[in-house]
């Protein structure tokens, strides 16, 4: 198993962009989380909390792909230090009104700010492709690598954020999450060996890439992930609090991210073979299956027996993750051109982003309306729109990788989809 991805480490500075973007990735998992926390302690409401959490997710949704466009036009290192510092700078300002009690549309308009934050993880994905876009499954393994960075990424973000703003100080998750965005990125940016080429002529050549139509099936499926993702995390620090845990949230998320670290990583190691669009479904399907146990125990069992039992439920639950993700990535790079990769895989984290906006917001409602046991019906109703999605998309997919979509010739054509 270890020998599949010691492989993929051969070629030189790939640790160094992989780990510095690890670093650089770690609010994504600590800033949501963290407004939430903060949030729900300062304001006392987890439906504000959970709106303002909402409003930086949409504002990612727009200005996201936008930044990555600017990356594949520009080079990762030119567009990634600016779009980084106006983030910090607008992360300093959501503290500081949060901190001394300013009107709540300032909150709405700093986490709006928050949204040029880079997308690390679809540039580091642009590496591995630059790297081994020749190489099917070395391409698979380093993907399934990235995918068990990012669950790595939540099984240590949200812990970190909730244990700071509740041990420390309300502000102290989403303060750590600025700081370490700024030394990632700035680690990361200074990996020039490895940045993939510019290509300025993407923006003369060829159909924007959201109008690829294998590519929207995916942004689609990805918003009912994205629900799936923001409902839980809101839904899971209310469910603890209302058993008197409030701490414990971060630990049981971390349960939901072990399970799909511990998939991903299986799952790089496999030799693959059959439909890539057909994997793609089965795993959308088990993801939204996995919600209903979720949503029965916390309704069932109170006190720590309740706490535990969501926890298993949840662990359960992430071995669907990974797996889906992987294999959404390697669709991207199948669908869309080289030259469009970064964007390409951005749209996806945009369709996630969307998707959190719109979980967290409905988990917060229903929350506020019917307590926090009843927040679990929204990944369930998401779960099912994930799947109606995929399914009514399937035929799209395998016309893409058929070669009827927008996408390059890949090795994976060979090896990954017979």
């Amino acid at each position: 198993m270890l020998s599949s991805y010691r492989q993929i480490f051969a070629a030189p500075g790939t640790l160094a962009f992989s780990s510095t973007g690890f670093i650089s990735r770690l609010p994504i998992s600590m800033t949501g989380i963290g407004i939430v926390t903060m949030l729900s302690q300062l304001r006392g409401s987890f439906g504000v909390a959970g709106l303002v959490s909402a409003t930086m997710a949409v504002s990612a949704a727009v200005l996201g792909p936008q930044v990555s466009r600017l990356v594949d036009r520009h080079g990762q290192r030119r567009i990634v230090l600016p779009a980084t510092a106006l983030t910090v700078a607008a992360a300093v300002g959501l503290l500081l009104c949060a901190r001394f009690e300013a009107p709540d549309w300032t909150l709405f308009l700093f986490a709006a700010g928050m949204g040029v934050m880079p997308s690390t993880g679809a540039m580091v994905r642009a590496r591995w492709a630059h790297l081994y876009r020749d190489e099917g499954p070395k391409l698979h393994t380093a993907y399934s690598f990235e995918a068990v960075v990012d669950e790595v990424c939540f099984i240590v973000g949200p812990i970190l954020s909730v244990t700071l703003a509740t041990a420390v100080f309300p502000e102290a998750g989403v303060l750590l999450a600025g700081v370490f965005l700024a030394v990632g990125v700035a680690l990361f940016a200074a990996q020039r060996s490895t940045e993939p080429p510019v290509h300025p002529a993407a923006r003369h050549v060829g159909s924007p890439v959201i109008l690829n139509r294998g590519l929207q099936v995916l942004i689609l499926t990805f918003v009912a992930t994205g629900a799936i993702f923001g409902s839980v995390e809101v839904v899971t620090v209310a469910y603890a609090k209302a058993q008197h845990h409030d701490a414990a949230s971060g630990l049981i998320l971390a349960l939901w991210a072990l399970g799909s670290c511990v998939a991903g990583v299986v799952f790089g190691t496999l030799k693959l073979k059959g439909s890539m669009a057909v994997r793609f479904l089965g795993g959308v399907v088990f993801m939204a299956v996995s919600m209903v146990p979720l949503l029965l125990v916390a309704e069932s069992v109170n006190g720590v027996g309740g706490l535990a039992a969501v926890g298993g439920a949840l662990l359960i639950a992430g071995i669907a993750i990974s797996p889906t993700l992987i294999t959404a990535m390697a669709l991207v790079e199948r669908l869309v051109p080289a030259a469009q990769l970064t964007e390409g895989m951005t749209w996806t984290t945009t369709g996630l982003a969307l998707g959190v906006a719109v979980g967290s917001s409905a988990g917060g409602w229903v929350i506020d309306a019917a307590g926090a046991a009843a927040g679990y019906w929204v990944p369930v109703a998401a779960g099912v729109f994930g799947v109606l999605a995929a399914l009514a998309g399937l035929g799209r997919l395998r016309a893409g990788l058929a070669g009827e979509g927008t996408a390059l010739p890949s090795a994976e054509t060979v090896d990954l989809d017979r």
